[in-house]
């Protein structure tokens, strides 16, 4: 009888959403106290987020089923309709986030910048009364930042923002869906980049590998309002403490080997960049490697195509470039497999 030879595991590059739950997860969750936390609280959701909030330098945290959640009710609790929000203009809650917002009735308005940092210039000029029939109610930044190639904004930018917040009395937010990893990057703890803002929400099933879930926290009255409106919004979980039990597991022991992903992202740039000057990648700082296609006459849904024929999963960012992520799940060999299908397809090409 013929012997048929495995196909070869796929490589996962598309995003770090798509962590499986390590086994101790699995094993918390088994025997995680449960309630009802629509009612009466749900121990372990309870634990999480009182956990969360004290990582993060905060009062108080609230579990919700998505990062887009926590970010939708910081605006809903602390902004006003017909008031605005600024955001750097790529960010994460402006470009992916936007339908979520018009929940909110507030205005989404971006302010240039570079490597995901706001301008401080143009943004200041954005806060004078003159500049706009609306009231800022709010200054949202966002690391590590998605869009710029997993870039994390210097300490020194996100205190300079909280200056002009505080000097004009408002609050400042943050998406903090990968903050574990600028944390890692900077080689600081979590709360030395929440304390220059007011909220923070954090994803726990991106590097962290939870199955579900995020953490928005803040104070105390905020954090309270952000409960109410989380139940009129339809993501209050009775049970959740299943899945809570995850992220708790996630916060506590995960954080530790992200550095394992930066080197891995490293890695795979350095090996892409040996390709040059046909393809390019950008030298990342934390997880996310984005590919320059431009001279290789293919968009990137052609490459997309042909990569995953030989097994390397990836998703397109525009008609010229390629994101990849890296994550737990990814090895060495997986990065090296990944270089070679990519010098295939500029063979092949």
């Amino acid at each position: 009888m013929a012997v048929v030879a495995e196909a070869p595991t796929v490589v996962d590059l598309r995003s770090d959403t798509v962590t499986r739950p390590t086994e101790a997860m699995y094993a918390r969750m088994r025997v995680a106290p449960l309630g009802d936390d629509g009612l009466d609280a749900d121990p372990t959701a309870r634990a999480l987020e009182e956990t969360a909030a004290a990582m993060l330098g905060k009062a108080a945290g609230l579990f919700v089923p998505s990062c887009t959640m926590g970010n939708l009710l910081a605006i809903l609790a602390q902004v006003q309709r017909s008031e605005q929000v600024l955001l750097e203009t790529q960010a994460h809650m402006i470009n992916t986030e936007r339908g979520a917002a018009t929940l909110t009735g507030a205005f989404l308005l971006g302010i240039p910048g570079a490597d995901g940092a706001m301008d401080l210039e143009r943004l200041g000029d954005a806060l004078r009364p003159a500049a706009s029939p609306l009231r800022t109610a709010m200054i949202a930044l966002e690391t590590s930042h998605n869009a710029a190639g997993g870039t994390v904004p210097p300490l020194a930018h996100m205190a300079a923002v909280a200056d002009l917040a505080r000097a004009h009395g408002i609050p400042v937010h943050l998406d903090g869906a990968r903050l574990f990893n600028a944390a890692t990057h900077l080689g600081v703890e979590p709360a030395d980049l929440t304390r220059h803002v007011d909220t923070v929400s954090l994803c726990l099933s991106k590097g962290l590998s939870a199955p579900v879930g995020a953490v928005l926290a803040g104070s105390g009255p905020v954090i309270a309002t952000a409960r109410r409106l989380r139940k009129m919004i339809g993501g209050t979980q009775r049970q959740v403490g299943v899945v809570a039990a995850a992220g708790l597991e996630a916060i506590t022991t995960m954080g530790a080997r992200l550095a394992e992903d930066h080197d891995r992202a490293r890695q795979l740039s350095d090996g892409l960049n040996a390709l040059r000057p046909t393809l390019s990648a950008n030298v990342p700082q934390t997880n996310i490697v984005q590919v320059d296609l431009a001279r290789t006459r293919r968009d990137s849904e052609r490459w997309v195509g042909d990569l995953e024929a030989l097994g390397i999963r990836t998703r397109p960012l525009g008609e010229r470039r390629l994101r990849l992520v890296t994550h737990r799940h990814i090895t060495a060999g997986d990065v090296e497999r990944t270089v070679a299908a990519f010098r295939t397809c500029l063979i092949a090409a």
